[in-house]
């Protein structure tokens, strides 16, 4: 038990989903946002100036992360940064502590772990070098409805009528904010790698029972299927490579848009199981969807984040700059809104922060852990490994360590 009453964090990224972290930190008393390093010098000042600014701590930039590990205010990492820079910044994580540089209690890692089996199984192996606490940041099961939903479908439906069998998750948007996202050799592949991770937890969090642990459900079948429906057409190809840079060449290099799998898993008693997960960067409505559903043999669970909150109507006559003041990807301006009124409440990101930092600060093993992430990784690779040979996998795939998807290698031809 740690002896700290309050835990110092840095922050590895000072990005789009670290901002969205110091958002969410409001909502945590027992910890301080103390640090941000990036290898921008000035996105650093810049994040570490917001975390001031929100009050949630006296953060400030470090020149490195050897820096920020050697800093006696730092107790944890929450690892934000881009999915291939993973594995080298947790080498210089494990080099300063082993190093005698610093001190850790634990580290967080932004999922996806890493972008392929073999580089979560890195990561596994660095934090087990390291000897801290470790932490998989999956936000969307701490999702308070979704939390709940599962909370009372069990309680009281499956009591009553039995187990649960089928999930369904879906996460949709129009498209990432960062040209590296849409790179498929520096994020590990499309859409599946990118939002795919969210769906497939997501699921089996659903079909878990509340107080067993992971393996209570075992994996038995994979079948994934990726196209690119969207943003390979030749007006498209043009649109993205003139946002986000020569580098994202759809026309040359396209990664997939949409994805889905199927995952079949069977309980401890042999009974079947069904998680059927979707997403896509082609999905043009308000803004980013997450969708999920919960079926048992006389119950049903449903959620969509779309369907939280008020609803805002701006005619025609009412025109301004396109921004993401109402829901993040948004798409539109006019006509009838979604106001999701605390995005990073309803996204999971107040209930995971609060929940690792408690974890750490109470020197106690997260069960979503690094071999989660592990885990996770390869449910996705094995649905990559399945869309290429267009075939219903067995669990757990031959030579799965050493897949890399074509996509990921750039020689995916739609």
């Amino acid at each position: 038990m740690s002896s700290k009453k309050r835990l110092g964090v840095g922050f590895i990224g000072s990005g789009f989903i670290t901002k969205f972290h110091l958002q969410s930190w409001l909502a945590v008393r027992d910890a301080d946002v103390l640090g941000i390093w990036s290898p921008n010098a000035a996105h650093a000042a810049e994040t570490a100036a917001l975390a001031r600014s929100l009050g949630v701590g006296e953060a400030r930039a470090y020149a490195s992360i050897t820096d920020m590990v050697a800093d006696p205010a730092i107790d944890a990492l929450w690892l934000c940064g881009p999915n291939h820079r993973r594995v080298e910044n947790l080498e210089e994580i494990v080099a300063a502590l082993k190093s005698g540089h610093g001190r850790l209690v634990g580290v967080a890692c932004e999922k996806p772990l890493a972008r392929n089996v073999a580089e979560a199984r890195r990561c596994v192996e660095l934090i087990a070098q390291a000897g801290v606490l470790h932490a998989y940041l999956e936000d969307q099961i701490f999702v308070p409805t979704i939390a709940r939903g599962r909370e009372v479908a069990w309680k009281r439906g499956a009591a009553t009528s039995g187990r649960p069998y089928l999930a369904r998750a879906a996460e949709e948007h129009s498209g990432p904010h960062m040209p590296w996202f849409w790179q498929g050799h520096l994020q590990g592949g499309g859409v599946l790698n990118d939002m795919m991770c969210h769906s497939v937890e997501v699921a089996r969090f659903y079909l878990t029972e509340p107080g067993a642990p992971r393996d209570s459900i075992r994996i038995k079948k994979v079948t994934g299927h990726i196209h690119s429906l969207k943003w390979s057409r030749p007006e498209y190809a043009r649109d993205l490579t003139a946002r986000m840079g020569a580098e994202v060449d759809y026309t040359q290099r396209p990664s997939e848009d949409f994805a889905r799998a199927t995952i079949e898993f069977a309980d401890t008693a042999g009974r079947p199981l069904i998680a059927e997960v979707t997403t896509s960067w082609s999905y043009v409505g308000a803004g980013l969807r997450l969708s999920t559903e919960l079926l048992g043999p006389e119950y049903s669970f449903a959620h969509n984040s779309l369907d939280a909150g008020g609803r805002l109507f701006f005619s025609r006559k009412v025109a301004g700059p396109s921004g993401e003041d109402l829901v993040e990807k948004q798409n539109a301006e006019q006509g009838l809104m979604p106001v999701v009124g605390n995005e990073v409440a309803e996204y999971g990101y107040e209930a995971e922060n609060r929940h690792f930092v408690r974890c750490f600060l109470a020197g106690r093993q997260p069960e979503l852990d690094f071999h989660a992430g592990l885990e996770v990784v390869e449910l996705l690779m094995a649905a990559y490994m399945s869309a290429e040979q267009e075939r219903t996998l067995a669990w757990k795939p031959a030579d799965l360590e050493k897949f890399v998807p074509a996509v990921a290698r750039g020689t995916w031809k739609p």
